[in-house]
């Protein structure tokens, strides 16, 4: 499961924030959403050009999503804890 936590994000400095992909890259047509790192279509596409601030909010909302979405993992199951 990917870390999304505000800890893992913080720990990583104020130049260099990690994406939350975890290769499962593929989207929830009804979501919006990549089943795998929860980001938008959107989110994904700007990644390499945000600032480390809006990567940091980004990783954020994956984690207020994930409180409600589980990441799925390629067969598009929940994944393990």
């Amino acid at each position: 499961m990917p870390d999304f936590s505000p800890t893992s994000v913080a720990n990583l400095g104020d130049d260099l924030v990690t994406s939350p992909c975890i290769s499962v890259c593929a989207v929830d047509k009804t979501l919006g959403l990549c089943i795998g790192c929860l980001r938008t279509l959107k989110e994904i596409g700007l990644w390499r050009s945000m600032t480390p601030a809006e990567k940091k909010a980004t990783v954020a909302a994956c984690a207020e999503r994930a409180k409600t979405i589980p990441p799925r993992g390629k067969d598009w199951l929940p994944l393990p804890e």
